[in-house]
């Protein structure tokens, strides 16, 4: 099968699709899409987004140091494009998307109660790379829907169906094709004794 050679790009895709919110301080807030969101290390627990200056958010996450990270779903579809495509510079996003400001516990900017997990973040680090900054942030607290737990009282982020990013589309995540380690796990000899 033959493979085309393009120029040099983006294409690491599918992308967890999340929305920041983000506050100033003089306590106005904001919401931002962001598709380039990605883990950075687990301890201490830290997390990246990339974001371009001259988006209205910026500023916020720049002169706070704050932000959370709300994790979408597909029942959050439509906000999550619309918080990516208007500017709150002239919208309430809260207010147009129907979305509902919950205070957080250690930041000032406000989690999206709808979302399944809201993580704050404090910035440790900005790297100014071109087009988009990236924030390197610690996660300082994280909260999750209970009504995602499963029987066994462990949370079950599946059953909030999330959704990716994946080339100008947002894709409901598929089924489950294995866990951790399936591919070395032993199998159990299931022979009776006789």
């Amino acid at each position: 099968m033959a493979k085309q050679s393009w120029k040099p790009g983006n294409m690491l895709y599918p992308l967890p699709v999340v929305m920041v919110s983000t506050a100033d301080k003089e306590g106005k807030d904001d919401i931002i899409t962001v598709a380039w969101a990605g883990t950075v290390c687990t301890n201490p627990p830290m997390l990246s987004i990339s974001v371009r200056p001259e988006r209205f958010s910026y500023h916020m996450i720049r002169e706070t140091g704050e932000f959370v990270v709300n994790l979408t779903t597909e029942e959050l579809a439509f906000a999550t494009d619309y918080c990516g495509v208007r500017s709150g510079r002239d919208v309430d996003k809260f207010k147009e998307t129907g979305l509902t400001r919950q205070k957080a516990d250690l930041v000032k900017a406000p989690m999206i109660t709808e979302s399944p997990v809201n993580i704050e973040c404090r910035v440790r680090e900005i790297k100014e790379l071109g087009s988009h900054h990236m924030f390197i942030a610690e996660v300082v607290a994280v909260h999750a829907d209970e009504k995602y737990m499963d029987e066994k009282k462990r949370f079950d982020l599946n059953r909030a169906k999330p959704i990716v990013y994946s080339h100008g589309e947002y894709l409901a995540t598929g089924r489950k094709l294995g866990t951790f380690g399936y591919s070395v796990k032993k199998v159990k000899n299931k022979r009776k004794k006789r």
